[in-house]
């Protein structure tokens, strides 16, 4: 039986989990499912294989799985989400510009939402993330494709930053 490096892994679990259901709660909840399902499934583990993309393979099933027993749950907690976030103040324009990313990347569908997230956020290569994913390349592909095109247009849609709400002020 081979020995896994677990605690090294935890923080590409909880990111990617966290991505996955948009809710820090839920997202534990998840890593820990995923967990023991790795345990009990370890023997499956091909030695040499890569045990990161193996286990975020196991949160992604373990999310979908969850999805589609729980698609009222998911949609009250989306809901809750879009509501906490709406009424945050942010004290800074950066803190502004990535709450409007977050929300948009949020907006996706979650297919392109994970495929994304496995390659720009996690580092996956396309093929890795591909596999942890359990779809074919191209499918993976054109997932990210259409996610990238989708944050462009909803980019394009946000008004022109304007710092018009700026004046100078002169001094004595």
């Amino acid at each position: 039986m081979p020995r896994f490096d677990i605690v090294g892994q935890l923080g590409s679990l909880r990111r990617y989990a966290r991505s996955l259901t948009r809710d820090s709660a839920e997202a534990e909840d998840l890593v820990h499912d995923a967990l023991v399902r790795a345990y009990e499934r370890r023997g499956t583990f091909r030695s040499g294989g890569n045990l990161r993309a193996w286990l975020l393979s196991i949160v992604h099933n373990a999310f979908v799985d969850g999805l589609r027993s729980r698609k009222s749950e998911a949609a009250r907690v989306e809901q809750a989400g879009y509501l906490a976030d709406a009424s945050m103040q942010a004290p800074q324009e950066h803190s502004v510009r990535l709450a409007q990313v977050r929300e948009a990347f949020f907006k996706l569908p979650e297919e392109q939402r994970s495929a994304l997230h496995l390659v720009a956020i996690e580092g996956l290569t396309y093929s890795q993330a591909a596999e942890a994913s359990g779809v074919p390349l191209g499918t993976l592909m054109s997932r990210i494709g259409r996610a990238r095109a989708a944050l462009r247009e909803m980019e394009d849609k946000l008004p022109a930053r304007s710092n018009s709400h700026l004046r100078i002020v002169g001094g004595p």
